[in-house]
């Protein structure tokens, strides 16, 4: 077995009567990118804060490179950073006045401050900006500089929580440049994240919480074909047909969704999940029978969302 960065044993974390961690075990081997998903209250941000030594357990045990977070909580800051859902930088300082206090803060000497601080503002592209003061930064460079904020210690284990809520495409396509970077370098990554389809790119496994508990594990190819079978995708011509198609698939494929409830994504497109494929030439003899025109008919794997909105839904119902 791989080399284990990250090990919680039963662990149990309860905010009054309400348990937040609910008996969680997690393993996650060194040297890769971990996604935790879940909905908003699953846990996931407490799970964090455990490991991170920013909140005691109330019972189990949580391992950060083989130290324990409530007995060995300096150990653990040793070798981790952290960036939260909201950038942490202090906005009346400049991203070189910021990265080298954080330096000296960690106990860096002044040159080796400095060269860590330059070397962070060149590989996350804030060089030209470096004199300038944060709050004058957009929402992008200020999570830029926040992770590159984690980076000074060069931390061993990295946790990010929700590092691209609120970016703009290109900001986030940059961010996961700079994860990939980060993991390519040997950092392992815990990365939480709302975006299903970031998971998708980022992460090579991936948990997924909720009520407290982890409820699947897999790697993402592996979540989706725990759907079951396949999704036939259909666009209608005319949009005024929507509630036709929607029918259609609905009576076809089994579902108890109907109409405005089957599962699709936005604008005319509408998909349904089938256990047997052979369904999509009923769906186009149908189709033809009605007299109906489609721009886009095709059958593909679930997508991680689907995966993620499936098992949340089927927890749910587990008392």
């Amino acid at each position: 077995m791989d080399h284990l960065a990250i090990v919680t044993e039963r662990l149990v974390k309860s905010f009054g009567r309400a348990p937040v961690l609910d008996q969680v075990d997690l393993q996650v081997p060194e040297g890769t990118v971990f996604g935790l998903l879940g909905p908003n209250g699953a846990g996931k941000t407490t799970l964090v804060r455990v490991l991170a030594t920013l909140l005691r357990p109330d019972s189990g045990r949580a391992l950060v490179l083989g130290h324990d977070v409530v007995t060995q909580p300096r150990r653990v800051r040793q070798a981790i950073g952290l960036t939260g859902q909201y950038a942490a930088v202090d906005d009346l300082l400049s991203a070189q006045e910021n990265l080298y206090m954080i330096g000296r803060l960690l106990g860096q000497r002044r040159r080796a401050a400095r060269r860590r601080t330059a070397d962070l503002l060149d590989a996350f592209g804030l060089a030209d900006a470096a004199t300038t003061r944060v709050k004058a930064y957009s929402g992008g460079m200020r999570r830029r500089l926040d992770l590159a904020a984690s980076l000074v210690g060069e931390p061993r284990v990295l946790f990010l929580d929700e590092p691209t809520t609120g970016l703009d495409p290109a900001s986030r396509a940059q961010m996961w440049g700079l994860i990939r970077d980060r993991a390519a370098a040997g950092v392992t990554v815990l990365l939480t994240t709302q975006y299903l389809d970031e998971a998708d790119q980022l992460a090579g496994w991936v948990a997924v919480m909720d009520h407290g508990r982890l409820i699947a594990e897999g790697t993402p190819d592996e979540l989706k074909a725990r759907t079951g079978g396949q999704v036939i995708e259909v666009s209608p011509a005319h949009p005024g047909q929507r509630g036709e198609v929607a029918r259609i698939l609905a009576q076809i494929t089994g579902s108890d969704i109907t109409g405005s409830d089957i599962t699709g994504a936005a604008g005319d497109l509408i998909s349904a999940p089938v256990s047997d494929p052979g369904l999509l030439s009923a769906v186009v003899q149908r189709l033809a029978e009605e007299h109906i025109a489609v721009s886009h008919l095709a059958l593909r794997l679930p997508s991680l969302d689907e995966a993620f909105l499936a098992l949340t839904r089927n927890s749910e119902r587990v008392p």
